[in-house]
């Protein structure tokens, strides 16, 4: 067991150590003001070894809101979005379970329940005496749905942006397969590719500072095992029903080229009355437009 620890607290320290050797290769300003309020923080009954410390960002005073990020990124997804809500919120910034900057064990196992798991520690850590507000991203959308679902006194309202997994069943993908296509997903053409798709307008929104962003993560030791088991335990899919029961409110990018059409319109049937249109954003309206989102926050 004491070699587990030391194993698992190696994969911190290396986590760290990739941290402080990039901050200063940085571009992006907000996205170091960010790494400024990064804690670790140890949250129960998650890893087999006790001495996990996860990634999470705490900054801002005011009413506490988790924000959760979409597949294959990290809590720097909302470092334009941060700037506006901080002023009144207390933000909860978390990498994901096997995502981002989290620290990856050998003995760990990675998909939804595992994210959920996980999730449920933040959220038990962070709303002890009061419920709190989720914005979800993408990916994150679908997991603030089941999260509400699960914790209907814990969360008091949702936010979900161009949120994706709502609908459909994602296939589980076996090995070798989910391993190339974790590797192919590395590659730089395909990172840059997909970074501009994400964009409304990539010819002027995407530059060297957001490539650097889309792929800052891919050298936290286990990133490509991780993701590999994630796909072969199926991803997220199939979060939309039921409605949970809080005050919801969704924001879509009207140029949204990440989203397949058939899950938007099936997210567009189901919650349509609640549905805002960002006319300037792509899958990206926190990134795009953050004063909407943010505005649409502190209307809700």
């Amino acid at each position: 067991m004491d070699q587990e620890v030391n194993k698992n607290i190696d994969k911190t320290i290396a986590t760290k150590a990739y941290i402080n050797e990039i901050r200063d290769q940085i571009i992006d300003n907000q996205a170091n003001e960010l790494f400024e309020d990064l804690k670790w923080i140890q949250l129960e009954d998650i890893s087999p070894i006790k001495s996990d410390l996860f990634p999470t960002v705490l900054t801002g005073k005011g009413e506490k809101v988790l924000l959760i990020h979409g597949f294959d990124s990290c809590f720097l997804e909302y470092r334009r979005l941060t700037p506006f809500l901080k002023k009144n919120n207390k933000l909860i910034i978390p990498d994901l379970y096997g995502f981002g900057f989290c620290p990856r064990s050998s003995e760990n196992k990675y998909g939804f329940k595992y994210l959920m798991k996980h999730l449920n520690s933040v959220l038990n850590c962070y709303s002890k005496h009061k419920p709190i507000g989720i914005i979800g991203a993408s990916m994150g959308g679908a997991l603030a749905l089941e999260l509400a679902r699960q914790n209907p006194k814990k969360v008091n309202k949702l936010l979900l942006l161009s949120p994706a997994g709502l609908a459909g069943k994602n296939p589980k993908i076996p090995w070798p397969l989910n391993h190339f296509g974790a590797f192919f997903l590395s590659q730089a053409f395909v990172r840059k590719g997909l970074c501009r798709q994400a964009f409304a307008d990539p010819k002027n929104s995407v530059g060297p500072a957001e490539e650097q962003i889309a792929s800052i993560h891919l050298k936290v030791p286990g990133w490509q095992s991780s993701l590999a088991h994630f796909a072969a335990n199926g991803g997220v899919s199939g979060c939309g029903l039921p409605k949970p029961t809080q005050p919801l409110k969704i924001i879509i990018g009207k140029y949204d080229r990440i989203v397949p059409k058939k899950e938007k319109e099936e997210t567009k049937k189901n919650y349509n009355s609640i549905i805002e249109i960002a006319t300037n954003s792509g899958h990206l309206p926190h990134l795009e437009e953050p004063k909407l989102v943010a505005e649409a926050w502190k209307k809700f």
